[in-house]
């Protein structure tokens, strides 16, 4: 190799080099080799979980026909959420995390093949679809609060904020791709490879959960039993008021403002009479909002707690002027906004949350994070869906939108010291 060709290896190694300081000093929680191992992994796998998740609502919704039972199906997806919550924490606090997260991936990877199989026989019925949608609703109770307290044992506190961003950057690539490619997907080669898809996406996120060899472990000791366990968590998010600020705004804003899946379908058929492509791609617009969202989240290394309030507002002002769109390209903007102030709000709170907690008790106020995130659906989902059976997918966008913004300034009137302190 003459001296030429070696100064131009030089300076390419050095260019890279440069390059990945420069990602690294802007997103810190790279710099962590067992991060970069799981957010991998979860990359992968989140995309094929939107792909199901996208299928799973325009099969059943053709099945149906009806949007009051796809209110239903979010009912039996999400209610676990409701019921077990309090419960997954407690094992959270108490169990190493990797050995859960291989656990809830590995019955979320045949939760997906079995609905591969169910289609493959042709027999598939309105009822299997929520049976499957109830075992994954049981499954992410439990993975949830897992995976987020995993992240502080992966990357410590100072780069927290970065790979909670960092997350959701990737769980934002697949709400944009993930539609995208479920909508192509079901046109030329149907239903069934969506799901076979995802159940074959788990294997990725499986492998990078194995590799992870060493991290700081926070398992707290059986110290009482797990009623107890329970209770005190509650007791503590109670005497907190930056968390229970945190939290009930979530769960004002989770169960009215977040039903996009139940409203949006009903709205492509009903109001701009369009096919299962517009519905991914109306999902890949609000994925594209919380895309840049959440990397200007990740990028940022202050947050405050007034921004929840500014971010939901603005949710909410997204849905009530939606009510009154006949356009799909208006609609799409309109969805690009909304999906960067949704993200904005939800890392926000979950940072907030993370960031004011104990280590013996982050756990648990993670899975009531989760609660209200997504434990309440079943509530926002049934509320959505039947007004959008009754009055039309507008009405819906309109009631959904209104309630949240009133709600939220309830809000910030009972706990107006903790937004402005």
């Amino acid at each position: 190799m003459n001296v030429l060709s070696m100064r131009e290896l030089l300076g390419e190694k050095l260019l890279v080099k440069k390059i990945s300081n420069r990602i690294i000093k802007g997103f810190p929680a790279l710099k962590h080799k067992y991060f970069r191992y799981f957010l991998a992994g979860q990359c992968i796998s989140l995309m094929g979980t939107w792909v199901q998740r996208t299928a799973q609502q325009w099969v059943f919704y053709d099945i149906t026909k009806s949007a009051f039972l796809l209110g239903v199906l979010g009912v039996f997806q999400f209610t676990p959420m409701l019921l077990f919550s309090l419960l997954a924490g407690v094992f959270v606090d108490r169990f190493p995390k990797k050995k859960l997260l291989l656990i809830t991936q590995f019955l979320q990877m045949m939760q997906a093949f079995v609905f591969a199989i169910l289609i493959w026989s042709g027999h598939i019925k309105y009822w299997h679809v929520l049976i499957l949608a109830g075992v994954y609703g049981i499954v992410q109770t439990f993975d949830m609060p897992t995976r987020q307290s995993f992240f502080i044992e992966l990357v410590g506190k100072d780069d927290l904020i970065s790979a909670i961003g960092m997350n959701s950057t990737i769980v934002n690539i697949a709400r944009i791709l993930g539609p995208a490619f479920s909508g192509i997907i079901l046109f030329k080669l149907g239903p069934i490879f969506c799901f076979l898809i995802n159940g074959f996406s788990f294997i990725a996120v499986l492998i990078g959960l194995i590799s992870i060899k060493s991290y700081y472990a926070g398992i707290r000791k059986k110290t009482c039993n797990i009623m107890d366990d329970i209770v005190n968590g509650l007791k503590y998010i109670k005497s907190q008021k930056t968390i229970l600020t945190a939290v009930i705004s979530m769960l004002f804003v989770g169960t009215f403002a977040f039903n996009n899946e139940v409203i949006i379908p009903v709205y492509v058929k009903e109001v701009l009479h369009k096919s299962a492509g517009v519905y991914s791609t109306l999902l890949s617009a609000s994925g594209i909002g919380a895309l840049i969202g959440s990397v200007k989240f990740a990028s940022n290394t202050k947050r405050r707690l007034n921004v929840i309030f500014i971010s939901s507002s603005i949710l909410s002002m997204c849905l009530i002027t939606q009510s009154f769109i006949h356009t799909y390209y208006v609609s799409i903007l309109i969805l690009i906004i909304y999906g960067f102030f949704n993200i904005i709000f939800m890392a926000s709170i979950n940072f907030i949350i993370q960031i004011n907690s104990r280590d013996e008790y982050r756990g648990r106020t993670v899975s009531v994070y989760s609660l209200v995130l997504v434990g309440t659906t079943p509530i926002g989902n049934l509320f959505a869906g039947t007004i959008a059976e009754y009055l039309g997918s507008n009405a819906s966008f309109l009631l959904c939108g209104v309630t949240t913004l009133v709600l939220m300034f309830f809000v910030l009137f009972k706990f107006k010291e903790v937004f402005y302190s």
